[in-house]
């Protein structure tokens, strides 16, 4: 039998973190739903945790498989990239659809205001966020890191590893700080999410996407750590554009928020 591959395509080994993440994602939603429509006990959040912790260590376990297949075993050739390519674009449009969803029932409520909130939006007696405030500031943050996530980009395919390095860390850290002002200014937030029709397409909208900000910035993470590890080569770090990709798209998500949802109430 020879050991060559009459096919330039990856098949990969029988792997057991799709179930037990599929799993861990069942326990962690009935935990949520039990806890939030209970009173609240300790198993509930038990069971949640669990669920949680689960789809955490899948990520990381799955993500390390992908990484030695990837960088190790030399198993992500140009044909096998294109694929992958397929399919982080097939997940961003995925993800757009999911934002659509909160911004048809955002712009219905906004559109057409139903007489019982005084037919006018914002709602009569509504108090809104000034967007000149935290909110643009946080726009300035985040398109800032689309300019130093595309800067490591340009370093890494011109193979200037400081360069790469440096840039990402300054993404990595614009996220962090986003994600911190969002979270105080929710803290600070003139109504409750079970206030009416604004504040729940508000904290549904631009809590989604806050969930998108930390899930961005863990995936950079992990690409910067891979960069200290020298992983990437300038024609060889399709790691690298995947989390650029989601980046973007989750600065465009946030124009729209803040054009619609911060701005345009104000008008």
């Amino acid at each position: 039998m020879s050991n060559s591959h009459p096919h330039p395509y990856h098949l990969v080994d029988p792997s057991p973190w799709p179930i037990i993440g599929a799993l861990s994602a069942f326990v962690g939603f009935a935990g949520a739903v039990s806890f939030l429509h209970s009173d609240r006990t300790l198993a509930d959040a038990a069971i949640m945790l669990l669920g949680l912790v689960g789809v955490l260590y899948t990520m990381v376990r799955w993500f390390v498989d992908v990484t030695r297949e990837g960088e190790h075993q030399g198993h992500h050739n140009e044909v096998v990239q294109i694929g992958l390519r397929f399919g982080m674009a097939l997940f961003i449009m995925s993800e757009v659809l999911f934002f659509v969803a909160f911004f048809w029932a955002y712009f219905n409520a906004a559109l057409f205001p139903i007489e019982q909130i005084g037919s006018v939006w914002p709602p009569n007696g509504m108090a809104v966020f000034d967007p000149w405030g935290i909110p643009l500031i946080n726009t300035i943050i985040l398109l800032s890191s689309g300019v130093t996530v595309t800067l490591a980009h340009h370093g890494l395919r011109h193979g200037n590893r400081g360069q790469l390095i440096g840039w990402l860390a300054l993404t990595v850290l614009l996220g962090l700080i986003f994600t911190s002002l969002q979270a105080y200014e929710y803290i600070h937030a003139p109504f409750r999410f079970v206030d009416g029709i604004y504040p729940t397409t508000f904290f549904m909208a631009t809590g989604f996407h806050g969930f998108h900000v930390i899930v961005g910035t863990i995936f950079l993470s992990a690409m910067l750590y891979r960069a200290l590890l020298g992983h990437f080569k300038p024609d060889h770090h399709f790691g690298f554009e995947a989390a650029a990709w989601y980046w973007h798209f989750v600065d465009v998500v946030w124009l729209f928020l803040f054009t619609c949802v911060y701005w345009w109430p104000t008008t």
